[in-house]
């Protein structure tokens, strides 16, 4: 059994290279074996892990700017062995927190900032 504060930080490092490899991810692209590889050795067989990192990029990612970067996040999680199962579970958590960030007003910089 693994600790809370290992899965965060495997969590984290999983989070980190998903999104840093979604750059350059494309269905497809020579690139794609570096990317899955790298992600499943971070990933350690964690595929609960990746389909939290999947669900919560697809849901949070729906309405974002970067919507396209999200996704590619999930595909890239998807490839590198994410429980399917799992997934739409953590795109409606996703879904919950953005919509919670949205309904939080921009009031500008801080007084100092």
């Amino acid at each position: 059994m693994t600790s809370p504060g290992k899965d965060r930080l495997r969590y984290v490092r999983i989070v980190s290279v998903a999104a840093r490899r979604a750059r350059t991810w494309c269905p497809g692209g020579k690139e794609n074996a570096a990317a899955i590889t790298e992600l499943a050795e971070v990933a350690g067989g964690r595929a609960d892990l990746l389909a939290k990192c999947a669900g919560l990029a697809l849901g949070y990612g729906e309405c974002q700017p970067e919507t396209a970067h999200y996704q590619r996040m999930a595909q890239l999680c998807i490839a590198a062995g994410a429980d399917e199962t799992l997934i739409q579970r953590w795109i409606d958590v996703g879904r919950q927190r953005a919509t919670t960030v949205a309904a939080i007003p921009y009031t500008g910089l801080p007084p100092d900032g």
